[in-house]
């Protein structure tokens, strides 16, 4: 077999030659350093977080992240869609008030009333005055007529939410039909009973349903 093959190394020359070989430095550069081993280790964690079984169901780590996710798309479209619907009332408040469109705020209505009840027109300064009240009770998100809604149902509505002004809705709404629709002249008095119910419901707070 020397004769043969006369270049054949025998096993204690191979080992010798292999070992040099591997002692080369270019074979050392070759290895991983620290950060390629720390960053093939992220990798494997995060394969094996995300990895979906061989059963085709997922992981319990996957529907942990999945979770996450979910949770946070929710908290997000709360925050930016999730305003309370009383706040869009009380930033939006309806044009229309028993049958008349008006874009007045509460505040400018009730000092148009005072004007007209200096200069002793009680007709305008009673209506006015009505419309400030309505207007203020759907400025603060507490009633929500729908369009066209009477002044018989406006009350009805605010005697749900603010039950303590039951006494003066009924005959402050009666004033403001007889001048509006029946042409009946106004006075100070009349006047004074929808300046009273106004000036009740600026100070009335809600009555929590429950104790209602």
């Amino acid at each position: 077999m020397a004769a043969a093959f006369p270049l054949l190394p025998d096993p204690d020359q191979a080992r010798d030659w292999a070992e040099q070989e591997l002692g080369d430095p270019v074979y050392q550069a070759a290895e991983p350093n620290i950060v390629d081993r720390i960053s093939q280790a992220i990798g494997k964690f995060l394969e094996d977080l995300l990895r979906v079984p061989d059963n085709d169901g997922w992981g319990p780590s996957a529907l942990v992240v999945l979770g996450i996710i979910v949770v946070a798309l929710i908290v997000v479209a709360l925050l930016i869609w999730g305003r309370p619907r009383l706040s869009t009332r009380a930033s939006e408040p309806a044009r229309a008030l028993f049958d008349y469109d008006d874009g007045r705020s509460a505040d400018d209505l009730r000092a148009d009333a005072t004007v007209a009840a200096d200069r002793g027109e009680w007709d305008d300064a009673i209506v006015l005055r009505f419309r400030a009240f309505a207007r203020g009770l759907t400025e603060r998100g507490l009633v929500d007529p729908p369009p066209g809604a009477t002044v018989r149902a406006f009350a009805r509505e605010t005697a749900t939410a603010l039950p303590a002004l039951v006494p003066l809705l009924d005959p402050a709404a009666t004033t403001f039909d007889d001048i509006r629709y029946l042409r009946r002249p106004g006075t100070r008095e009349r006047y004074r009973q929808v300046a009273d119910l106004d000036d009740a419901a600026v100070r009335a707070r809600v009555v929590p349903v429950a104790s209602r």
